[in-house]
């Protein structure tokens, strides 16, 4: 007889603390206390019930607020870019480039945003292009830290300047938050915190107020820190660091889809 579901058909979806357990966040045993407790949300709404039934592939699931990733195929590296490296996989002119880094994973990672190829510092390298997308925007804003040092002694004028904004070429511009760290054999560290994806911007703001860059470090990408990672090297998120990330790509993930520029600080 046709027109009437199977009784015994198959329940559509995988168990909510299976799916977790199988990325990593606790036993299923664990899972089924925090479900209790209602700790755990399905694309924005609590579960409570110990029978819930997801979709992997498209449900979103964060704990405790923050978000986790059910896809275990995706990866995510923190690399500290070295000075004369190009924030490229291939570069047609034949530079030291990203593909160093990168051929010892298997996966394909490419890399969220850029860093101009004299700027050091903290730079993502995923193979999951939605959040790369979603952070590199410069709609999205994420907010970036440097440290630079420029030349001649910064006054604390000259830091109040960049709080309250300059006129550059290409429009005014304010830094989220400026300090002077050091200064000393005419030369000043300056940390700078921006949200701006415009091109080398720290270096045009500090020209801009007379003080040139010479060296120029990011220590700050988002919810990440560089932490003590040596130039050159390379390490997967942890996943306190990966589940802040992505909450905050999830957050705003409704950016628009135009190409934006790329940061190059």
């Amino acid at each position: 007889m046709t027109g009437f579901p199977a009784e015994n058909a198959a329940p559509e979806g995988v168990r909510l603390q299976k799916v977790l357990a199988a990325a990593g966040v606790a036993s299923r045993r664990v899972v089924e206390q925090y479900i209790v407790e209602g700790r755990i949300r399905v694309n924005g709404e609590t579960v409570t019930e110990l029978g819930r039934r997801i979709d992997p592939e498209t449900d979103l699931v964060d704990v405790d607020g923050t978000a986790v990733q059910l896809d275990v195929s995706k990866r995510y590296v923190m690399l500290n870019k070295p000075t004369g490296v190009v924030s490229s996989m291939r570069d047609e002119s034949g530079r030291p480039d990203l593909r160093r880094f990168t051929k010892d994973y298997e996966e394909r990672l490419y890399n969220v945003g850029r860093l101009d190829a004299e700027t050091s510092g903290l730079l993502v390298l995923t193979n999951d292009g939605e959040l790369a997308h979603v952070l590199a925007h410069p709609s999205f804003g994420v907010t970036k830290v440097y440290i630079a040092k420029v030349d001649g002694a910064v006054t604390a004028q000259t830091i109040t300047k960049l709080t309250k904004g300059i006129e550059l070429e290409d429009g005014p511009i304010a830094a989220d938050k400026a300090r002077l760290l050091d200064t000393s054999r005419g030369s000043s560290l300056v940390e700078l915190t921006l949200h701006s994806g415009r091109n080398r911007i720290v270096r045009r703001m500090m020209a801009a107020v007379g003080h040139p860059v010479t060296e120029l470090v990011r220590r700050q990408f988002g919810p990440l820190h560089l932490g003590t990672l040596p130039a050159g090297r390379s390490r997967e998120l942890s996943k306190i660091e990966l589940g802040a990330l992505l909450t905050l790509a999830r957050r705003d993930s409704g950016v628009a889809e135009a190409p934006g520029e790329q940061e190059t600080p």
